[in-house]
């Protein structure tokens, strides 16, 4: 039996690029939120505009986006 290319693609990508979506829709949403916050406008353009799959997103979350801790001396 030959395969139906047709209809094996939009249900191959509809598997894979779905949650794909959604899985980058949520770091860049709560990184978004963090650069807000921070009062970052840089970093807000850059993870607005560049698309990593949350790459980018999770190294501002986790790495750049921390503001320094206040010493108590």
């Amino acid at each position: 039996m030959m395969w139906d290319y047709n209809n094996f693609v939009p249900g191959f990508l509809a598997m894979f690029l779905v949650p794909l979506m959604l899985w980058s829709l949520v770091w860049k949403g709560w990184a978004l939120w963090i650069a807000a916050k921070n009062n970052s406008k840089p970093w807000f353009i850059a993870l607005l505009l560049i698309n990593t799959v949350g790459i980018l997103e999770i190294l501002y979350i986790f790495v750049f986006g921390r503001k320094p801790k206040k010493s108590s001396i």
